[in-house]
């Protein structure tokens, strides 16, 4: 194949140098004598025999001990058919590493071989500057009763469609067909017409047309024959990304022939998506927009002559551009990974751990397609989804964490006994943490059941049974049960039975506090924040007392509002709705009447859930940990915080993933199973035994990151009596965090003092230390250090000895390119890199024209290696011999370079027409004064008639500095110019020579027709009046009229008879006999009669008009102010 290859057409041979794999470049470079890097541990088998609908594993394996990054695989069909675009349910990749053995291993999984699938393939190794290829062969054997359609399935497409299953074109043929003999589809396919192709594919059903055509042209290669249509055809093939637009170029012999585009055999109309071009000799073909359908084969046809290409499209990996969120439920909630990626229609494989999921395998995931989303849904989920999901594209890979917890219920406020008298109502009131629970009420064990007085309801997370009108059976023992909960609350309802007994008519006045119900102690009564308290006091005396209730100093009167006081017969309420936090304090209660009084002091205590908690940040970060701490709630809520519920998110999701379901007592937690590089943000919510506070503002965004492992292959490059050069490799893991730099250290041996050697950090993967004792056995280390912190230490095997290394003499290494005259251009960038050797360091001395060159002409650079001279923007002084010294003591090495800086020269001097005779003209000049700083290599020289002034060149890089200019047109005057010419082009100005050359004609006299002149005198005649026209004072104003006279007449204008001279006010414009008078802004003043008179030799001519000027109120009135 590489011995035919300079037989190819430049642009051919460039493409295929382009896409050939690395080995190849290197066998055509150096003659077929470089051997293959060796990086595969194991290869795939050479033959691999498959049967058709098995699956099919191949395993390469490579060694990375000796590369400095990871390798790229590529898994090849044919020579260019990359097989990474077809990743899908036929063919899977999979790609795992040994971190023990350094060891990667790939894999090609085949699912269900098809016919199709046979051929050669190829899997290639990258890694930098070394690569590894090996070759390998899959046949696949099909039953004996298959064979008639192995056509039909060996050019079926591998990507037509996951979910389309085989194509069948059987029904297409007719029965009778079975029993004709068998035809040879090839044979048929080698004498058809290549319009005929698609039909015959169709028709026998191969729907590959791209791998038929392929196949035609191995079987039946046309002979080479002489085209008489073409000067230059088609390229052999084009490649395009999907999308992209391509032009297929091909150049035609006749400017004036019409050609045919054909797709496949069929004839391409033109339309926006196919844009036919001709442009002399040059034919085009733009293709819009390229998809798949594009990938076939195309012919430009000119006559009998036909020119063939291939079009290949590429179609761009799909990447993921939303990530997928972590996810923390409980027990039967729903969970919908979704994601993004960048094309519609792309395939995305899901997987829960390391196991695919399927939609017909797995009945309980659920997927979903919605333009670019994706989701994966689980409807219920249970403790066995617990795990790590992942997506993937062909170009993309993200995962998310589903945490499963079992489900708790935490009740926040219990039911409280109650005592009522008859014909009140009694409340039971409770709530729990879950606004989704339902329950059951029962009595004495028995359930309650709604009735027109007897109420439940269930609104978010609480619970109420309400009873009407108590009676004496409703007493007894209530309790609620949440459904699906071991867990039941429960109270006591009390009947107050009243008894009438006799009372004397003086009695002293007595409060009869009920100590149960809310009273957590006598005297004390704990109200829920948001709830309502409702304290019925009873009251007895003779007569009836006076009740007053006070709250500290201040006496509570209002019977109506949210804090009042109802009073009944023998009995005191005093109410509270919804609760606050200002209610709580010392209430007192007191009866009078004449027989006494009596008081109670009460305590009413406001509990409420907490605020909630303050200052959460973050304090620390590992590879998926993050350590927060935050301060606790400012209000307790008058109860003691319990401890705190913690929430995490990405940033910028929506959804925020419960960290733990178990109240946290402390105030410091470390998050775990988070993603490196991720950016997340965390809040936290107090709990005390009312409830739940509001979250915290949420934390500053942060990422877990980790530091990076250690540098490797650390080595010692160079040691003198007072230094050490060391060298080392990036760690094979970095991570997120990046890698800022590097810090060596170093201790004597024996000691375990390090000592830091570089006071920043050393972003080089080399450093000198410097300042080492001479003699001295000394270790060495070096950390990498990113945001995260120091990395574990690299250290050398054994101590390196502080001493100078014998050297060597200094040496020059001139590049070749450098040996001869070095030549660049005005303007170029110059960059001189001499490398040399030498040690100790040798010291190198750049000279020019003898002397030190001038720092401020010429920058020079020099290290261990090297010296660089560095020139900016090179100009004509920088041209001359420059010289480098290089020196080690005594000893030293010269080189010699000599640079020509060069520009345009000047237009050569004293261009004359020398001699002119017959249809010739001789020219000469001399030399240009600047010849650019080299040599003059010829002259370019144009000529241009009088008449049309269009220069037209006659020589091209003439040597001599004259020439003869012949065919010369009989009549014509010519001019001639001459430009210059060196190594950077013509001159930038021509030198036009100072004579013309006039090629007379003989014979020929001109006669002068004789014509008479026509008479247009006339005089001076106004072919339009001027116009009487009313005005209004302050606006500007003009009035027109024409006239027609020859010779110019002289035009006057008069007002009242008066002529105008020059007056600002008035101005006077004559274009082509239209007469105006522009009047600024006129006056009452400026009314009357104007006239317009025209005067010439032959007589005169005036019209006339009246202008009359109006004044507004306004104006009049402002006008008499004015003059008051």
């Amino acid at each position: 194949m590489l011995g035919h290859m300079g037989h190819l057409p430049d642009e051919l041979l460039e493409l295929v140098l382009n896409e050939m794999p690395c080995f190849y470049l290197s066998f055509i470079s150096e003659g077929g004598s470089t051997e293959l890097s060796g990086l595969f541990v194991e290869k795939p088998p050479e033959g691999v025999v498959a049967n058709a609908g098995s699956d099919v594993t191949l395993i390469a394996k490579v060694d990375s001990t000796s590369l400095t990054r990871k390798p790229v695989m590529k898994w090849l069909k044919g020579k260019w058919m990359d097989l990474g675009s077809k990743a899908g349910k036929h063919m899977q990749f999979k790609e795992t590493y040994d971190r023990n053995t350094k060891i990667y291993t790939y894999e090609m999984k085949i699912i269900k071989v098809v016919a199709g699938d046979a051929g050669g393939y190829r899997c290639e190794v990258t890694a930098k500057d070394k690569c590894d290829s090996c070759t390998f062969e899959i046949t696949v054997e099909v039953a004996q009763q298959e064979e008639k359609a192995d056509i039909l399935s060996a050019f079926k497409r591998a990507d037509a469609g996951e979910d389309d299953g085989d194509l069948d074109f059987s029904a297409l043929l007719k029965k009778r067909q079975e029993e004709q003999p068998e035809i040879d589809v090839w044979e048929l396919l080698k004498s058809a017409h290549p319009s005929e192709y698609e039909k015959i594919a169709f028709k026998y059903g191969i729907t590959d047309l791209r791998g038929m055509l392929k196949r035609l042209k191995k079987m039946h290669a046309p002979e080479p024959k002489h085209t008489e249509a073409f000067l230059k055809k088609l390229d052999s093939c084009y490649s395009v990304d999907k999308g992209k637009k391509i032009v297929l170029t091909c150049e035609v012999v006749d400017p004036n022939v019409q050609v045919k585009w054909l797709k496949n055999g069929q004839e391409i109309k033109p339309s926006a998506k196919y844009v036919m071009e001709a442009n002399g000799n040059i034919r085009t073909l733009t293709i819009n927009r390229t998809t798949l359908a594009d990938d076939a084969a195309y012919e430009c046809v000119v006559g009998e002559d036909k020119s063939f290409t291939e079009v290949f499209v590429k179609e761009p990996p799909v990447t993921i551009t939303k990530l997928m969120d972590d996810y923390h439920v409980v027990v039967g909630e729903r969970v919908e990974f979704e994601i993004e990626v960048s094309e519609e229609g792309a395939h995305v494989m899901w997987f829960f751990e390391d196991v695919e999921l399927h939609k017909d395998k797995d009945s309980k995931f659920r997927f979903k397609k919605d333009g670019r989303k994706h989701t994966l849904i689980i409807p219920e989920a249970t403790l066995e989804d617990i795990g790590m999901y992942h997506a993937w594209t062909n170009g993309g890979h993200t995962k998310g964490e589903l945490e499963v917890e079992e489900k708790q219920l935490e009740v926040l406020q219990d039911i409280a006994d109650l005592t009522v008298k008859a014909t009140d109502q009694a409340v039971f009131k409770c709530e729990v943490s879950d606004d989704k629970v339902t329950g059951k009420w029962f009595k004495d064990g028995v359930e309650v059941l709604p009735s027109d007085r007897i109420k439940m309801t269930h609104v978010g997370r609480f619970h109420k049974l309400v009873i009407d009108d108590v009676k004496p059976e409703d007493a007894g023992d209530y309790t609620f049960v949440p459904d699906g909960y071991a867990l039941s609350l429960s109270a006591k309802l009390n009947f107050l039975e009243i008894k009438i007994d006799y009372v004397p008519r003086q009695d002293p006045p007595k409060i009869h506090l009920d100590t149960t119900g809310n009273m957590v102690s006598q005297n004390t009564i704990i109200v829920v924040a948001g709830n309502k308290l409702r304290l019925d006091v009873e009251i007895t005396g003779e007569p009836a007392p006076t009740v007053v209730w006070t709250k500290g100093e201040k006496i509570v009167t209002e019977t109506e509002g949210r804090i009042r006081v109802e009073s009944r017969k023998d009995l005191s309420c005093f109410v509270i709705e919804g609760a606050e936090r200002e209610d709580e304090g010392n209430y007192t209660i007191c009866v009078t009447n004449p027989a006494g009084e009596d008081k109670a002091n009460l305590f009413i205590k406001i509990v409420d859930v907490p605020d909630p908690p303050e200052n959460v940040k973050c304090t620390g970060v590992g590879e998926d940990t993050a350590s927060m701490i935050w301060d606790p709630p400012k209000y307790d809520g008058g109860a003691p915080v319990k401890g705190y519920l913690m929430e995490r998110k990405k940033k910028g999701s929506s959804r925020w993933t419960k960290l733990n379901f178990d109240v946290y007592p402390d105030t410091t937690y470390e998050a775990k199973r988070m993603i490196e590089g991720i950016l997340y943000e965390m809040r936290v919510f107090a709990v005390n035994s009312i409830g739940l506070s509001p979250p915290s503002l949420t934390s500053k965004p942060f990422m877990p990151i980790a530091p990076t492992s250690e540098p490797t292959r650390l080595s010692v490059h160079d040691v003198t009596d007072s230094t050490c050069s060391l060298k080392w490799l990036a760690p094979e893991k970095i991570g997120a965090g990046g890698l800022d730099g590097y810090v060596i250290e170093y201790c004597k041996e024996g000691d375990t003092e390090w000592v830091v050697a570089n006071q920043e950090l050393c972003e080089r993967q080399g450093f000198v230390v410097r300042g080492l004792p001479v003699g001295e056995k000394i270790n060495f280390r070096v950390v990498a250090v990113n945001i995260a912190g120091r990395s574990p230490p690299a250290l050398l095997g054994q101590p390196v000895t502080i001493r100078e290394i014998m050297g060597q003499h200094p040496k020059i290494r001139l590049p070749r390119a450098l040996r001869t005259k070095y030549i660049r251009k005005v303007g170029e960038k110059i960059n001189l890199v001499i490398p040399f050797q030498g040690k100790p360091r040798p010291v190198a001395i750049w000279y020019k024209d003898g002397q030190p060159v001038d720092p401020k002409m010429v920058n020079v650079r020099s290290s261990n290696v090297d010296t660089i001279l560095f020139i900016r923007a090179a100009e004509r002084e920088h041209s001359g011999t420059y010289e480098l010294v290089l020196k080690i003591e005594n000893m030293e090495d010269r080189a010699t370079v000599i640079m020509r800086v060069v520009e345009r020269p000047g237009p050569p001097v004293n261009v004359r027409v020398t001699d002119v005779w017959g249809f010739n003209a001789a020219l000469e000049w001399d030399p240009p004064t600047d010849d650019g700083n080299c040599e003059i290599t010829g002259y370019t020289i144009q000529k241009a008639d009088q008449k049309t002034k269009e220069w037209f060149t006659v020589y091209e890089h003439n040597r001599r500095t004259n020439c003869t200019v012949s065919d010369l047109i009989m009549g014509n005057t010519y001019q001639f110019r001459v430009y210059s010419e060196n190594l950077c082009g013509l001159s930038e100005e021509p030198r036009v020579s100072k004579n013309t050359a006039v090629i007379a004609k003989t014979g020929l006299e001109m006669k002068k027709a004789t014509y008479k002149e026509q008479d247009m005198s006339c005089m001076p005649k106004f072919t339009q009046p001027l116009v009487d026209r009313s005005v209004v004072a302050g606006y500007s104003t003009a009035i027109s009229c024409s006239v027609r006279a020859f010779p110019k007449p002289k035009i006057i204008w008069m007002k009242n008879k008066m002529i105008i001279d020059d007056n600002p006010k008035y101005l006077m414009v004559n274009n082509q006999g239209v007469l105006t008078l522009r009047i600024r802004k006129p006056s009452t003043f400026d009314g009357g009669v104007y006239m317009c008179r025209a005067i010439n030799e032959l007589g005169q001519d005036e019209v006339e008009c009246k202008l009359n000027v109006q004044v507004t109120r306004d104006k009049v009135k402002h006008f008499a102010l004015y003059n008051l």
